[in-house]
């Protein structure tokens, strides 16, 4: 499955502006082996150290299969991996080393273990410009852990025991636990590179600015792409397939000590993918049996929101589709704002919940005084779905004194298995103020099309919501909605609740 044909021919690699523009650094002439059982980090490093002293230029490695523990990038250093090579995280134990130690500087920490931690990586950079990943090459994530370790946010706001006191952490320093993290770097470019297993995060970007994330393969066992208090960033033409964690998720952390916008994000052209891990690079496409701890099943998706401290503004999911995932999820939980958001063009087969959710919450993992944040203009259009669970429609959940506001769904097509009972129609679905984005703790939903609970300026146009059995439930059921619009719904089946007042047009 990593195999892959050798380089044909010298000109396709000097075809390349970035090695006109520089020298070429060949890793072999710096003692790499490239035999798989020898440890070519020394080498690799070492290639890019010259390169760095030359002012800069582009570090090959040629076909062949390296074993590795940390890389590390540095200013306009091209890592090139030319199809046929193969780069293998090495595993700590069996090769008797270790990966960088991770950073231990924040006094406060507000999220999981590794959201900060970047040197702990195969490839990173920390603080760079001008750096590129690109090649048809593969990374073979093999020695990085992907299982959670136990070491989790500290979450007390004024805790300020250095990190190495906390011994989970401590068991996790010298192993590996992403293929690519690049942090507070600039004019970034990840392109064509193939990954497979890699660890908890495949790329990672935090707080960086105008990076271009193009036509990669990602086919592992937890997160995809993260995209992480970011700048102008272009994620485009690229294939995830993530059954345990997220496809392509945008967030917005604490992780840089302080509060950041994720701004100015463009996710286009990209399909994820929720199958076996590995059968979409093998070609079997193989349905994983993976179920999350809520028991829906995978995960694999597009989402906004996880960690929203600093919010979130100008983002563009458009042109993409998602098969055998859970839906588009978008919302705040963590304080921030998040506004102006546009998912358009979007084909979902056979989603696993909710199609299409906005959430706003009040789990508020962030720092004393960290108040409720804001979800506001959200816009979804031209979405086909087909195949959806019947008990999870699409909707919008804010909470009382947080509606979710002016948000819009226009030509949203669904098609789901229905068959909901009156049981189901009388249900009051749990509300939970504290919780995080995800939404399966309410259960299944009173209406088999769209749900909308404290929410103010709604809009839906031009929607059509069809089942394949019979259900006792109305299509749309709204509570606490208010400034509404509904328009073009051929239904008769709406249910207001509690003071809600949407109009309902032709």
């Amino acid at each position: 499955m990593i195999r892959r044909a050798l380089l044909t021919g010298a000109a396709a690699l000097f075809a390349l502006p970035a090695l006109a523009a520089h020298g070429l650094f060949d890793v072999r002439d710096f003692g790499a082996r490239g035999d798989g059982l020898t440890l070519d980090t020394a080498a690799i490093n070492t290639a890019i150290a010259a390169a760095s002293k030359a002012g800069g230029g582009t570090v090959l490695l040629p076909a062949g299969h390296y074993l590795s523990f940390s890389i590390r990038l540095l200013d306009k250093i091209t890592l090139l991996l030319a199809e046929g090579c193969v780069l293998e995280a090495a595993d700590p134990v069996l090769n008797k080393g270790g990966y960088d130690l991770a950073e231990a500087d924040l006094p406060e920490q507000f999220q999981d273990f590794g959201i900060t931690q970047f040197h702990c990586s195969l490839i990173y950079a920390d603080g760079a410009s001008d750096v590129s990943i690109i090649g048809r090459g593969m990374i073979f994530g093999k020695g990085l852990v992907r299982e959670d370790s136990g070491a989790r946010w500290h979450g007390v706001s004024g805790w300020i025991a250095p990190r190495s006191a906390d011994p989970k952490e401590i068991a996790m320093q010298g192993k590996g636990i992403r293929a690519i993290g690049l942090k507070n770097c600039r004019n970034v470019l990840v392109r064509d590179v193939t990954i497979l297993q890699g660890g908890h995060f495949a790329c990672h970007l935090l707080g960086c600015t105008n990076a271009t994330i193009d036509n990669i393969t990602v086919d592992t066992n937890r997160d995809g792409i993260d995209i992480d208090c970011c700048r102008d960033v272009r994620v485009t033409n690229c294939r995830v397939n993530a059954p345990h964690d997220d496809g392509i998720v945008v967030k917005a952390s604490y992780a840089l000590g302080r509060k950041v916008t994720c701004e100015n994000i463009s996710i286009t052209n990209c399909h994820t993918s929720g199958f076996e891990t590995g059968s979409v690079l093998d070609g079997s496409y193989r349905l994983s049996d993976y179920r999350s701890v809520d028991d829906m099943g995978v995960l694999g998706r597009i989402k906004l929101g996880t960690e929203s401290n600093g919010g979130f503004r100008n983002i563009q999911i458009s042109d993409c589709s998602c098969e055998n995932t859970r839906g588009i999820l978008v919302g705040v939980v963590d304080g921030g704002v998040l506004e102006d958001v546009v998912v358009s063009n979007i084909i979902l087969r056979n989603p696993v919940n909710h199609p299409l959710f906005v959430r706003q919450a009040a789990r508020l993992r962030a720092p004393a005084g960290t108040t409720v944040g804001a979800c506001r203009r959200v816009r979804f259009d031209n979405i086909q779905v087909s195949g959806a669970d019947g008990r999870y429609p699409c909707g919008v959940q804010g909470i009382p004194d947080a509606p979710v506001m002016d948000v819009s769904f226009s030509d949203v097509h669904v098609l789901s298995s229905g068959g909901g009972t009156a049981e189901d129609a009388a249900r009051t679905p749990k509300e939970k103020r504290e919780s995080s984005l995800e939404v399966s703790f309410m259960g299944t939903l009173p209406a088999y099309g769209f749900y909308g609970r404290n929410a103010r300026g709604l809009s839906l146009r031009d929607c059509t919501f069809d089942v394949e059995k019979p259900d006792a439930r109305p299509a749309i059921v709204l509570d606490d909605v208010k400034g509404g619009r509904i328009s073009g719904f051929a239904a008769n089946t709406v249910v207001q609740k509690n003071g809600s007042e949407t109009t309902l047009l032709p």
